[in-house]
């Protein structure tokens, strides 16, 4: 009698732990089967194609990995123009993205566009501000600072003072007003002038052209800054090719390999770094938090990643920085 009652006991036992795995199984099935959560779509509008760019696209693309939530659209004007971001736009709000963050090529002329996207559309500018607009928030350099630290380059290597050029992709794009405020301010009351600030439209030939018309022009000229990531390395050519390496001191911005490999040689005097792989992920971070309903950092309208003066001193460690952000992707 004891051992039926002790078999029916295990028999009963085993049949509710059978039913609880059959359930727990099935449960598991449903939330296995169930519809995914709906991924947020974000889009990027750059302004061109170059190193500056690519590294911005990786720091996008590690917060895009990070989140696991989010589809991204990167993309970049075939033309490097206004219209052609405004195609672009028109696109991506056809397709029916949730969040743009944009540098504007020319913020003046692009603003009452902007201004007619849809409300439920979340927009943000990065790298370059369109103030006027209505962009919730400016993610990227501080522009008039990072001048004044590249003026601080140039006091540096033109102790004596003398005439420069200036050297630009957009000069209406705001990134590049800012820029040139704050080397004006940086440079007021030395005995350094600008003579002249030159257009390549983001084209690096142009860019060179431009540097050998300007020596050509001012043959006197001791020194040149170029304010876009390719405008060092095409400089840099120019001074070259007529053997002035030296005798026309070189300033730029941002960390292209040519622009660093200059500066360990001794042919660029230094560079403003501006951290793009920091302004990519950060953009995308602070678009997909807003967009789950924490909008507390967008609040203050303007987020700051701080930029960096290159030189000889330092110049290998940002190689090393550099070559590890590359690997790491």
């Amino acid at each position: 009698m004891k051992k039926t009652n002790l078999l029916l006991c295990l028999l009963m036992a085993a049949s509710v732990l059978f039913q609880g795995c059959d359930n727990n199984k099935r449960a598991g099935s449903i939330t296995n089967d169930a519809t995914p959560q709906k991924k947020i779509r974000l889009a990027f509008v750059a302004h061109n194609a170059n190193d500056y760019w690519s590294i911005l696209r990786m720091g996008c693309d590690t917060a895009v990995r990070q989140l696991g939530d989010v589809d991204l659209d990167f993309r970049t004007p075939g033309d490097h123009t206004a219209a052609a971001q405004r195609e672009i736009l028109t696109e991506l709000l056809a397709s029916g993205v949730d969040g743009i963050a944009i540098s504007p090529i020319d913020a003046e002329s692009q603003t009452d566009f902007l201004n007619s996207i849809p409300t439920n559309v979340l927009l943000v500018c990065a790298d370059s501000d369109a103030e006027k607009s209505r962009r919730v928030c400016y993610i990227g350099t501080d522009n008039v600072a990072a001048g004044m630290q590249a003026a601080e380059l140039i006091k540096a290597a033109l102790p004596q003072g003398g005439k420069i050029a200036v050297f630009v992709g957009y000069p209406n794009a705001q990134n590049a007003k800012e820029r040139i405020q704050g080397i004006q301010n940086g440079l007021a009351g030395s005995n350094i002038q600008i003579v002249e600030t030159f257009a390549d439209d983001t084209k690096s030939t142009v860019a060179q052209k431009n540097a050998q018309e300007a020596m050509t022009k001012y043959p006197d000229l001791a020194g040149m800054v170029g304010l876009y990531s390719y405008d060092g390395p095409a400089i840099l050519m120019a001074v070259r090719s007529v053997l002035k390496v030296g005798s026309v001191k070189i300033v730029c911005f941002d960390e292209d390999n040519d622009t660093l490999a200059g500066i360990a040689a001794g042919d660029i005097y230094g560079t403003i770094i501006q951290k793009p792989f920091s302004i990519g992920r950060q953009t995308i971070l602070c678009l997909d938090k807003c967009l789950h309903g924490d909008k507390s950092q967008l609040t203050a309208g303007k987020i700051y990643i701080p930029t960096e003066k290159v030189t000889k001193d330092n110049v290998a460690e940002m190689q090393i920085s550099l070559k590890t952000i590359f690997q790491q992707q």
